[in-house]
């Protein structure tokens, strides 16, 4: 494969590819204004400044593994990398489909690790979840209270602004207007109800939205100052979001239902198979280090065994090589089956 063209080169290693990525395709071309300058919250001093992306995400070790360092010559699939690429070029959501455990949530870490684009935006989906959960929130019982307060004279100054009482979620966070795309998961969309999907069609296509409560007051209030997603406060005008650098997202699915066409042709699609020996083994070596990986080898080699038959995920693996490498025969042997049962077994 010619790797000239590729941005993230799933090489492990940070780097500033993200500043070769060619400008936006005319129909992604969006015009945020000016890039928000966040104080305070999860990131460096001063918040995301121009780039928009809040400070290292603390998740890295956690997510990627404490050994990676180890591992950066694997790379992922060509098909793996092309897709990522093609999303980051065309500025189009990721849709990553694939069996429990398969690294479909561990891949928007990966791209936010390599690029340095900061902490990863999460979005967990149930099937309760709406699309203004994502957006935004709005405290109207708290600033209900706190103005009866101001009005009986308890509260020294007046009741707070309206800006107190909003807070970006991690879609509408990701959709400030920055220089640099954020990263942002939306994990398990087909938990959702069977409107979510849908819902999300115009805001991943005109990358903005808009808070009915800042526009009615935008006469009086044009700028106002609410919280983000990192903890941080960032203003918005005229009670509108409106990205500049449309986020790198990924929606991730388990398969267990089927979306609508109109979402799917917003999507650059990806699916992931079952990892193979060479991938388990990188994905042990990365999280447990290179002995680990070494005697738990069998292991290695009976989950891919059971995984032709049978529904099994990569992180009971990982359980079960842990747990097992402070156990002897037989005992080993039993955790080992105690850990890693099959996930589509009749109830």
């Amino acid at each position: 494969m010619n790797d000239e063209w590729l941005i993230y080169r799933g090489v492990g290693e940070p780097h500033d590819g993200i500043e070769a990525l060619p400008g936006p395709p005319p129909w992604r071309d969006f015009d945020g204004g000016p890039a928000t300058e966040p104080d305070g919250g999860d990131g460096a001093p001063g918040g995301a400044g121009g780039s928009g992306a809040a400070g290292p995400d603390g998740n890295v070790a956690r997510r990627l593994g404490a050994h990676r360092q180890a591992v950066e010559a694997h790379r992922p699939e060509p098909e793996e990398l092309e897709a990522i690429n093609a999303a980051l070029y065309l500025r189009r959501p990721l849709l990553v489909t694939g069996y429990p455990g398969t690294g479909k949530s561990t891949l928007a870490h990966a791209v936010a690790h390599e690029l340095k684009l900061g902490r990863v935006l999460r979005w967990p989906v149930v099937s309760r979840t709406v699309l203004q959960e994502g957006l935004y929130r709005y405290d109207a019982i708290a600033r209900l209270q706190d103005v009866q307060i101001a009005a009986s004279g308890g509260a020294v100054g007046g009741a707070p602004g309206i800006g107190k009482y909003i807070r970006l979620g991690p879609l509408g966070t990701a959709l400030l207007p920055a220089d640099r795309p954020r990263v942002l998961l939306i994990d398990e969309l087909d938990k959702s109800d069977i409107d979510l999907p849908n819902d999300l069609l115009n805001v991943l296509e005109e990358g903005e939205f808009a808070l009915p409560e800042l526009e009615r007051v935008a006469d009086t209030e044009p700028e106002v100052r609410v919280l983000t997603d990192d903890g941080a406060k960032v203003t918005v005008r005229d009670g509108r979001v409106r990205c500049r650098a449309f986020p790198f997202i990924v929606l991730t699915s388990n398969g267990e239902r089927d979306f609508p066409a109109a979402l799917l042709r917003r999507c650059i699609q990806l699916k992931l198979g079952q990892p193979g020996e060479k991938r388990l083994a990188t994905m042990v070596r990365a999280h447990l280090g290179e002995e680990a990986a070494r005697l738990g080898a069998d292991l290695i080699h009976e989950f891919l065994s059971r995984s032709r038959s049978e529904l099994v995920a990569a992180d009971q693996l990982l359980n079960a090589i842990y747990l097992t490498h402070y156990a002897a025969p037989p005992t080993r042997e039993d955790l080992a089956d105690l850990l890693i049962q099959r996930l589509d077994r009749p109830r």
